[in-house]
């Protein structure tokens, strides 16, 4: 083994490297074809450097040449004018063998994936052979590891501000032309997207209430319109309901049946009807349910990277889930689950939804007051690691005792409270609430709503 360690060798390509440089040196118009390599890429230290300074007068729109490229070169402190002539040169001839860059490209691609798996696969065995830690936090940096390279999310160097402020441009140009290409998923509550330009990628939004407020149907209203509107796969974490209550929950809002008619099985010809229908949409969306109990966050991580369209995580709710590492002290361990959850957001790059409860206010505090950042539950780190925190509150819901029944209405205003909104404004929003049918919708709305 050790003999065969000795002649090892990390996968490389000179030749292929050379003739992607050459051609781009005799030909620019070749780099459009090898624009999506990366500097690092590439084994060989110089060629990072020459590949580097043409990226860079690429950007700056600047004419690639032997004279312009060893120019360059100099004023980067890369090469002596000599030096860098001299090697310039000898690529520009190589050039002419240079038939297929494309090919070419795929190669140095290929060879520096097998050298990220070689360096990845390093560290993983180092970190099993120290036994240093939970074998689930070594398991998880191997998936992790894996993932990164597999999904062509490995780790990247420093970014020069040029090349993030040229993005910036692009997204304003293709925003110019076309608005809503660039925006948030939408939830499709117009009032709602409007405030937080829909959900951003990476971001972490808490929706915070308290019992009986419909924060689990909100959620799974959102999820739903989803799934339908953007054609991504949406992965649904229920730590309390099982897979079959969530559903059924699905199936009333989106028929329209009263939820008591689906517990007892008292249905009309009609809302067979309709039920069929619904089930038919739902059936044609992505949306998949884990109603696993205690999951992890390394748990949630190794199922969703099975999804390969993924586009909105929801998971309800968070004083039921557990800590990768055990501690005795809550307060820690919440601050390290929204931590870990704000890092999966941004790693998969999709937006989570998580649902929390909130504390409940001392004993000369009315349960009747409104939700603040405040009242966010076991930790400080739940309002410090959301990008969106949203609070939904009922009035009607503390004064429903005290109505009669013909005082009751088929649906109740819910005020949707932009609490935190680190893109953007904040203020509320006015829902209609349907309980029967557990169906949120924009209460300017509400003649599409059903009615009795």
């Amino acid at each position: 083994m050790a003999e065969l360690d000795s002649i090892r060798r990390m996968p490389y390509s000179i030749e292929a490297e050379q003739a992607i440089l050459g051609a781009v040196i005799v030909d620019p118009q070749k780099y459009d074809e090898v624009s999506h390599l990366s500097p690092e890429e590439f084994y060989l230290e110089q060629h990072k450097q020459i590949f580097s300074a043409m990226h860079s007068m690429f950007l700056e729109s600047k004419d690639i040449d032997l004279v312009t490229l060893i120019e360059t070169l100099t004023k980067m402190g890369t090469y002596t004018e000599g030096d860098a002539a001299k090697y310039i040169k000898l690529l520009a001839d190589l050039a002419a063998r240079a038939s297929n860059v494309g090919e070419y490209a795929k190669i140095v691609r290929d060879k520096a994936l097998l050298r990220m798996l070689i360096d990845a696969s390093a560290d993983i065995s180092d970190r099993a052979y120290s036994e240093i830690g939970e074998v689930s936090e070594v398991l998880e940096l191997a998936e992790r590891r894996i993932y990164e390279i597999s999904d062509n999310k490995y780790s990247k160097n420093f970014e020069h501000v040029r090349d993030a402020i040229l993005q910036n441009y692009n997204t304003l140009n293709i925003l110019k032309n076309d608005p809503e290409s660039l925006t948030g998923l939408r939830t499709n509550y117009e009032g709602l997207d409007r405030v937080l330009i829909g959900l951003g990628a990476g971001d972490l939004v808490i929706v915070g209430a308290r019992p009986g407020m419909g924060k689990t149907s909100f959620c799974l209203n959102i999820a739903c319109n989803v799934a339908k509107n953007s054609g991504k796969e949406v992965a649904i974490f229920s730590l309390e309901m099982t897979s079959e209550q969530l559903s059924s929950r699905l199936l009333c809002s989106e028929a329209l049946v009263d939820s008591k008619c689906m517990r007892t099985g008292k249905l009309d010809p009609d809302e067979w009807k309709r039920l069929a229908e619904a089930a038919s949409a739902l059936s044609a969306t992505d949306i998949w349910i884990d109603d696993t109990s205690e999951i992890t966050v390394a748990e949630m991580k190794s199922k969703l990277r099975k999804l390969k369209n993924l586009g909105l995580v929801v998971i309800d709710y968070l004083q039921l889930m557990h800590g990768d590492k055990s501690t005795d002290n809550r307060v820690l361990e919440v601050a390290n689950i929204t931590r870990s959850l704000k890092i999966m957001a941004k790693e998969f790059g999709v937006p989570i939804i998580l649902c929390s409860q909130l504390s409940r206010g001392p004993k000369d505090q009315k349960e009747s007051k409104k939700p603040a950042l405040t009242d966010l539950r076991d930790s400080g780190a739940i309002e410090q690691d959301a990008d969106i925190v949203l609070f939904l509150y009922r009035s009607e819901y503390y004064t429903a005792a005290e109505r009669s029944t013909d005082e009751m209405s088929d649906h109740e205003i819910c005020d949707c409270i932009v609490a935190k909104n680190r893109h953007g404004s904040t203020g509320t929003v006015k829902l209609a609430w349907y309980g029967r049918h557990f169906r949120f919708v924009t209460s300017d709305d509400r003649d599409e709503a059903p009615s009795e």
